[in-house]
């Protein structure tokens, strides 16, 4: 890596780097106490649009341990909300009126991000001028095919037969409307960019639930034609795919400097599906975190391991950090992992 670039940018690129970075998906929430104490006052929707408060609490877990990256606090549903869907939060995401109809697809407006979601973009800019300058940020969107999940299923499931089932009963429709949302989040995303991101995330959420197929026809698919895009922006791009044991060699010639992987698939076993040029991200179980401190240590210690000792690994939870979590434990995570990979073990 050139001197300095962020350890976690030059990860991001695959280039070798003193330590392990780390950052956690979810790191500024509900398990720290001073994040409660913001949203005591405020809905979840009023902080995620008041940019004042949606840097605070991006900031938050950056004064209180060294992570080596910040994520924007906002929500994967914020800029559907600015192409006119009406939603509630209850406390997951549940649409007003699903998307089942071709008309229905046909009246979803594009994003203008300057103007359907400047708050995003200001509380970007104020990040910006407040984070350390060695620690980069992280802008995200969800992926096309977790969104047309929540806007098909029109609440939170653990399948999403609405959604899944539209797919097979009018696969052209389902495909507009993945196109769609693939053109409305390179838009947001880029408009990140240009405010300051310098990286960029997708997050598919319930791409697990579909057959290899079917999800490199749609889900995929939608998910690559986002990220080529962006890829004249000159930033990380990363992609994380929740439940992707049987999907990762579909991966490998996404357009993505980074491949989020979550814990039930050891990261050698990735990295070899991959094959060379990408980076991997994760991916300890968020469950370990409740260990004691001993067992944590192991569990991160195997982690490293299995990352193999070569670049391009940025550590982090195979999912969101949970909400009763002890900060003490994020606070042991990463100095394990700073300290085991700096000193080149086990295998780091």
């Amino acid at each position: 890596m050139s001197s300095g670039t962020p350890v976690f940018l030059a990860a991001c690129r695959g280039e070798p780097v003193p330590y392990t970075p780390i950052w956690i998906m979810r790191q500024a929430g509900r398990y720290l106490p001073e994040y409660r104490a913001v949203r005591a006052k405020v809905s979840f929707e009023a902080l995620t649009r008041t940019p004042e408060l949606a840097a605070e609490v991006t900031l938050q877990p950056l004064r209180r341990f060294a992570l080596d990256a910040a994520i924007l606090f906002s929500d994967i549903m914020t800029p559907l909300q600015g192409m006119g869907i009406e939603l509630t939060f209850e406390p997951g995401p549940v649409v007003r009126e699903p998307i089942r109809t071709r008309a229905a697809i046909e009246a979803l407006r594009p994003l203008a991000p300057e103007q359907d979601v400047p708050f995003v973009l200001e509380t970007i800019r104020l990040i910006r001028a407040a984070a350390p300058r060695n620690v980069p940020l992280i802008g995200f969107a969800g992926a096309p095919f977790t969104l047309f999940c929540y806007l098909v299923g029109g609440r939170p499931s653990k399948e999403f037969e609405a959604a899944r089932a539209f797919l097979y009963s009018d696969p052209q429709a389902a495909v507009r409307l993945l196109d769609h949302l693939a053109d409305a989040m390179a838009a947001y995303l880029g408009a990140q960019a240009a405010a300051g991101a310098q990286a960029l995330m997708l997050f598919e959420s319930w791409g697990g639930l579909l057959a290899p197929p079917q999800f490199e026809h749609f889900a995929l698919a939608a998910a690559r034609r986002t990220l080529s895009a962006l890829r004249s922006r000159g930033v990380p791009l990363i992609y994380y795919l929740n439940q992707g044991s049987a999907l990762h060699e579909r991966l490998a010639a996404l357009e993505a400097d980074v491949i989020g992987v979550d814990w039930r698939s050891p990261l050698g076993t990735v990295r070899r599906v991959l094959g060379a040029g990408k980076a991997v991200q994760g991916n300890l179980d968020p469950a370990a975190l409740f260990a004691a401190p001993e067992v944590l240590e192991r569990e991160a210690e195997r982690v490293l391991r299995e990352a193999g000792g070569q670049p391009g690994h940025i550590f982090n939870l195979g999912h969101g950090i949970w909400p009763h979590t002890d900060p003490d434990a994020v606070a042991r995570l990463v100095d394990i992992v700073h300290e085991r990979s700096a000193r080149g073990e086990p295998g780091a």
